[in-house]
């Protein structure tokens, strides 16, 4: 049976993230951070939109590749530091992931369709911007949004809450409200939400 170019774009997106000096426990393993992020994307992405087409597939997956490479301390610790590091990250994002497509053997067209979703092009405008949007939010609130609560004052949870939602789609508030959440999580959802 032959590898198609999807798993073997796959393979070498996880190869890369796999050398990510952070890792992360799950299930009592350590396992690189950006590795199970990605691994994270396209399970999230299969059960929400299993026909995603195969550039949003792609995207999901590499959406952060190789990202400790570019540190957020590397820029000043301040909204607008904050701000050049998210753009900087996203060229970066794009042009490695283009990297590896062109090896994989990918045409120009999916290059290209994956650098402008990965660079968040016309959110709310383009449907699989959107859906990637919706891929990352929900991830977020899956995976991490609990131990991020555990970490800020709940002023800060909520702010972030609604920044999320307002990225969202509607398909996407229905997947979020189906997640399972602490009692605490989901007090601070709904407050955040009122």
């Amino acid at each position: 049976m032959s590898i198609s170019l999807l798993e073997t774009a796959y393979q070498l997106f996880d190869e890369a993230n796999a050398k990510d000096p952070n890792q992360e426990i799950v299930e009592g393993k350590e396992i690189p951070k950006e590795l199970i992020y990605g691994q994270r994307m396209t399970q999230t992405l299969s059960s929400f939109q299993p026909d995603a087409s195969e550039a949003v597939k792609l995207a999901c997956r590499c959406q952060h590749i190789c990202r400790w490479e570019i540190p957020r301390d590397s820029y000043p610790m301040d909204r607008v530091g904050y701000l050049r590091w998210r753009e900087e990250l996203k060229k970066f994002h794009a042009t490695k992931a283009a990297d590896i497509l062109e090896k994989v053997g990918y045409t120009q067209d999916v290059i290209d369709r994956v650098s402008f979703l990965l660079q968040k092009k016309k959110l709310k405008k383009d449907p699989e911007s959107q859906l990637l949007e919706d891929v990352i939010c929900l991830v977020f609130l899956a995976f991490y949004y609990e131990p991020f609560i555990a970490k800020h004052e709940e002023k800060k949870v909520v702010s972030i809450l609604q920044k999320t939602w307002n990225k969202m789609s509607e398909k996407g508030h229905e997947a979020a409200l189906k997640l399972s959440f602490s009692e605490k999580g989901l007090h601070l959802i709904k407050i955040a939400l009122s």
